[in-house]
């Protein structure tokens, strides 16, 4: 049976919850404090670039399910399950920033009348959940009606409708029978598909998600340390990863060496378990964190001073082409972006420094952003290929050659075919794989 549903912050997570709650059947109304991003979403239009998000949103608004509105009072009691969908971004300590969720409590709180729930989707720390519970009941007319629940959020960006629709497991972190069956009943299509549930306590719901971040962050830094090796010692880490890959117990995904991690999610809620772990005296876990942190930031300059080496030391009037600004393909996010703290570094280092990105839009002193690949590599003495977008792997190597000053290649992603560049011309250096051609 569907359920009336209110999604709170419709960014990226929110949006994306909202048009797949339409989507399962239930009536839908997302709740912002941004008049601009609701009346653009109420024409059906994303406020973000993200595959297939834009057609579910014109479907459901059109349709009637599902609208979005400023005014908290509206949804208060009409929902039955109000879901928290804001930013938790980092403080100045490292911690994550839950003002956000903070005031979303507080602008909802005063018109709750009724016993309901309130559900956390939202990365928080450990301990965020059974505090933002008093924080509602002490609040709300409703009392100790109030009950909060945990539904980590375990979206990729480039993939969140595809998350969102057929998640890979659906986690609810819930205090009593209840809040389970309307969490089931929300998520009733997913389910009759056989999608796995793990139901737990909320402290157990806080800590999933940012285990699985820094679990993938802390294999994505170990293949870069293996890169470093090999470009050391004369391996290829490629074949590496391909081989350790065959080990059940590892797996191929996320070994792809590189430039590391990058983007607004990643980065910043490792670290919050990293000031977490500090704060409960688990200094092994910050310690490791940090590690993690430190081989992800030193590969971006790896990649900087490899090219400034490949240039012959110095950079200074050269210009220089980079293949990408997102901090991965299928978005059009640049937050900590790897790319661009490369080419800033190049910038800095005197080079005319030159980017294409198919979605992206560049904001950063000292680089200029081209509207086509070729403008970009005209009269370039280096390119660099940074953000693995697939129509890169498609471009003529023959005919970007007649285009620069020096068919010089960098690829700091290790996805172009290197024979198909080299018969073309190009000498191609690629970190962790000592041999170029």
């Amino acid at each position: 049976m569907a359920l009336r549903v209110s999604v709170i912050g419709t960014n990226y997570l929110g949006a994306a919850h909202a048009a797949g709650m339409a989507e399962f059947g239930h009536e839908v109304i997302g709740v912002d404090i941004v008049e601009e991003r609701v009346q653009t979403l109420n024409a059906g239009r994303s406020p973000i670039f993200e595959e297939g998000l834009e057609p579910l949103l014109t479907k459901h608004t059109s349709s009637g399910r599902l609208r979005f509105t400023t005014d908290h009072r509206e949804v208060a009691d009409w929902a039955d399950v109000h879901f928290l969908c804001v930013g938790t971004p980092q403080s100045p300590s490292g911690a994550a920033d839950l003002s956000q969720v903070h005031a979303a409590a507080d602008s909802l709180a005063p018109h709750l009348t009724r016993p309901t729930l309130v559900v956390g989707k939202s990365t928080v720390p450990v301990g965020t959940a059974p505090a933002l519970q008093e924080r509602l009941r002490a609040a709300s007319p409703a009392g100790d009606g109030i009950d909060v629940a945990w539904n980590p959020e375990f979206l990729r960006e480039a993939y969140a409708v595809e998350d969102t629709l057929r998640p890979d497991r659906i986690v609810l972190g819930v205090q009593n029978e209840r809040a389970a069956s309307l969490l089931k009943r929300c998520y009733a299509m997913p389910l009759s598909e056989n999608t796995p549930i793990i139901e737990c306590d909320l402290a157990t719901a806080e800590l999933i998600k940012v285990a699985a971040n820094a679990f993938l962050a802390t294999k994505i830094s170990f293949i870069n340390a293996m890169a470093q090796m090999c470009q050391a010692a004369g391996g290829d880490v490629t074949l590496l990863a391909d081989a350790i890959g065959h080990d059940k117990r590892i797996g191929r995904d996320f070994l792809n060496a590189g430039l590391g991690f990058g983007g607004g999610c990643l980065p910043k809620d490792i670290r919050a378990l990293a000031a977490s772990a500090q704060d409960h005296g688990v200094t092994v876990l910050s310690d490791l964190i940090g590690s993690v942190e430190a081989i992800n930031a030193g590969q971006r300059t790896e990649i900087a001073e490899l090219a400034i080496e490949q240039a012959g030391g110095d950079v200074t009037g050269k210009r220089i082409a980079v293949l990408g600004a997102a901090f991965k393909p299928g978005t059009d996010d640049t937050r900590n972006s790897p790319s661009l703290t490369v080419a800033a570094h190049l910038a800095a280092h005197g080079a005319d420094v030159h980017v294409y990105d198919p979605q992206a839009t560049v904001d950063s002193p000292g680089i200029s952003q081209d509207p086509t690949v070729e403008e970009a590599l005209t009269g370039a003495e280096m390119v660099l290929h940074l953000t693995e977008w697939p129509e890169f792997r498609q471009l003529d190597p023959e005919h970007l050659a007649t285009l620069v000053k020096n068919p010089l290649m960098i690829d700091g992603r290790l996805k172009l075919h290197r024979p198909q560049w080299a018969k073309a011309g190009w000498k191609v250096v690629q970190i962790g794989r000592a041999a170029t051609l």
